[in-house]
This record gives C-alpha cells, sequence and structure tokens, in this order.
C-alpha cells in the first residue's frame, strides 16, 4: 500500500474548553506528536498489518527528521518521503475535555508535493492501493491518482480539508471516504442518504464517517451499509477519521468483505479517540482483534 500526501508535526494544547474569539484560556497540557493526514493513514495502516510506503516531503529542520523516525519507527517505508529545504508542515492543534478538536494546518513542505517524483509511480503500480488526502496541492492528488489508474491501482480518497473537486479528481477514485461536512461541502446535502446518492453518481463506493453516529457504506450496485459505532469514551478525537481510513483501506486491498471492513475500521477508530495525540492513538491489528472479540453484539 502506498499513501501519497501530507506530513506534518502536530502542536496539541490540551484545555478545557477551547478559546473564543480575543479570549485566552490555561490550557494542562502541550505536546508535539508526529501527523498529518498523510503520515497518519501510513501509520495506521502499517499497524493494521500492510507493507505501508509514504510517499511526501518534510523540510530540512528537526520536526522533519522526528517525522520520518516516527514513521520509520511504525514500520512504514519512507524512501519516497524527500526533503526539501525550509520547514516541515504543522498542525496546530487545541483538544478539548469533550475529545474535541480544532486545527489550523500550515503546509509548508507539504505545497511542494505537486507530483511523483523519480521512483514513485514504480511503488504505487507495485502497491494493492493507493491512499489520498488533500492536505497537498490538488495537482499532486490527481497527479498520483492518475499513475494508479493507469497501472489499475485502487484508489482511495480522503477529501480533507473539504474542498469542491473537480471530475478530474473524482473520477480516478474508487473508494471516497468523506465525514459528513465533507460530504456536504462536496454535494450540498446535509443529509446522509442524499449525500450518497450525489457521490455514487460520481465514485464507485462511497463510505460517509459521522463520528460516534457510525459509517455509512454505498455502491452503485444499490448496496447499503449502516456501521454503528463502538461506545468509547473519548479523550481525543484527532487522528480518528485517519485510522478508520488506514483501517479501512488495507481490509478492503486484503480482500475483507466490506461489512467486516466496517467492523475493522470502527473498532480501531474507537480504540484510537481512548488515547493521546494522532499517530501515538492507533492501533495494532492485533488490539483490534482483541476489541472486537471482547465486544458484545454481532455487528
Amino acid at each position: 500500500m502506498t499513501v501519497f500526501g501530507s506530513c506534518n508535526m502536530d502542536l496539541v494544547a490540551y484545555v478545557a474548553t477551547p478559546p473564543q474569539r480575543g479570549e485566552t484560556v490555561h490550557g494542562r497540557e502541550f505536546r508535539t506528536v508526529s501527523g498529518g493526514k498523510g503520515a497518519n493513514q501510513a501509520i495506521a495502516a502499517a499497524r493494521a498489518g500492510a507493507h505501508t510506503a509514504m510517499v511526501g516531503a518534510v523540510g530540512a529542520d528537526e520536526f522533519g527528521a522526528r517525522i520520518r523516525e516516527t514513521l520509520q519507527r511504525c514500520a512504514v517505508d519512507t524512501r519516497g518521503l524527500r526533503e526539501v529545504p525550509g520547514h516541515s508542515g504543522t498542525a496546530h492543534i487545541v483538544v478539548d475535555d469533550a475529545g474535541g478538536n480544532s486545527i489550523i494546518v500550515i503546509p509548508a513542505a507539504n505545497g511542494t508535493v505537486t507530483a511523483p517524483a523519480e521512483g514513485d509511480e514504480e511503488r504505487i503500480a507495485a502497491s494493492q492501493s493507493l491512499l489520498l488526502q488533500l492536505e497537498i496541492p490538488l495537482d499532486g492528488v490527481t497527479a498520483a491518482a492518475e499513475t494508479a489508474r493507469r497501472h489499475g491501482v485502487p484508489v482511495v480518497l480522503t477529501p480533507a480539508p473539504a474542498v469542491e473537486l473537480p471530475a478530474s479528481v473524482l473520477d480516478r477514485v474508487d473508494v471516497l471516504v468523506p465525514n459528513e461536512h465533507e460530504a456536504a461541502v462536496l454535494t450540498g446535502h446535509h443529509d446522509p442518504e442524499q449525500a450518497m446518492r450525489d457521490l455514487l453518481k460520481r465514485v464507485p463506493e462511497v463510505v460517509i464517517t459521522m463520528g460516534d453516529r457510525g459509517s455509512f457504506y454505498g455502491n452503485r450496485a444499490g448496496d447499503r451499509i449502516d456501521m454503528p459505532a463502538y461506545p468509547a469514551r473519548a479523550v481525543d478525537t484527532t487522528a480518528a477519521g485517519d485510522t478508520f481510513v488506514g483501517v479501512l483501506s488495507v481490509a478492503v486491498a486484503t480482500g475483507v468483505q466490506r461489512r467486516e471492513a466496517l467492523r475493522r475500521a470502527s473498532a480501531a477508530s474507537a480504540l484510537s479517540v481512548q488515547r493521546n495525540g494522532a499517530s501515538s492513538s492507533m492501533p495494532t491489528a492485533r488490539e483490534v482483534d482483541e476489541f472486537l472479540a471482547a465486544a458484545t453484539g454481532d455487528r
């Protein structure tokens, strides 16, 4: 599996309640954690058991070195992670006591990822799937998706941060995984069923994630799956969506049936929100297996 996307250093402040405009509040803790939607999904996929390669860019700074080290420690292949002059991307995150978060992303080195570099086409061609997000320039996303299409590699896209997407991107996507807000931006529909119908005119398969209300799957054959979320006491939801997508993509790429793939992704997401941090919160395949074995009810 190859992930083509962003790498950031997350600068995380934990507070009781987030500040309003013009307000200063006291925080209780501060952490720096390797993140970025691309790196997060790569780590989630690797911990789910997939051989995973990360393609992207970091700056020639301390953050870049730490991001690379974190990925390597999590068994992610970083030969496609290039170093460029200047700063690595950063995400400035405020996490409140309810587990909610607000995030400001500064792309920096991620802004240089406008096309596959030397060796990237071979990495993508050898993969079971390609994972994409929107924290790098749209030109880079389009070029990577086109590369995957030429080699018959399925493309999974998380359309975040949410923007309207042209047909040049969506025509190359096999599985689209937006959250409710992103689905509404793409379609203008806040109702998940209406958004699903609209999105399936553009891509073959869609999974809409809905936080503690679970996820909703559909395809052009008319199949629909409602997957409830597993109960979890959330302490930090920062990487829940990336965990879900990484685990889902591994399950799909290895031929797991869609319902079981959604179960595994939902379980992994429930585990991640009970831990602080982004990449540091993601469960292993064994932890997901143990969680599902202990869960009550037949999903």
